[in-house]
């Protein structure tokens, strides 16, 4: 199994900054990509920010220019830096890895993992 362990959410002022952080860990032989999503009450869950295992992102276009992923390979984890914030940013952010499980002898198979989310709240 593996375990994904999201952390650095919270309440900022609109116009400030937070950092998430999603760490992975377990029976993990590598992973691709990993990315960040958000949801709010009734609403399905939205890609927010992804990237490959070679560094290659992706953002929806609603935070361009305003957040960045990064990830620490060696470290299994994703980033979430968050500039200039705004209200309708207040969602739960989940984070997403799909991770490569396996063996030499049985072969690998990518699974894909979430975290159990981080509440974002941005006030005007």
């Amino acid at each position: 199994q593996v375990q994904l362990v999201e952390s650095g959410g919270g309440l900022v002022q609109a116009g400030g900054s937070l950092r998430l952080s999603c760490a992975a860990s377990g029976s993990i032989f590598s992973i691709n990509a990993m990315g960040w999503y958000r949801q709010v009450p009734g609403k399905q869950r939205d890609l927010v920010a992804a990237i490959t295992s070679g560094g290659r992102t992706n953002y929806a276009d609603s935070v361009k220019g305003r957040f960045t992923i990064s990830r620490d390979n060696a470290k299994n984890t994703v980033y979430l830096q968050m500039n200039s914030l705004k209200p309708e940013d207040t969602a739960v952010y989940y984070c997403n890895a799909e991770v490569l499980q396996g063996s030499y002898y049985q072969g690998f198979t990518p699974y894909d993992y979430w975290g159990q989310g981080t509440q974002v709240t941005v006030s005007s």
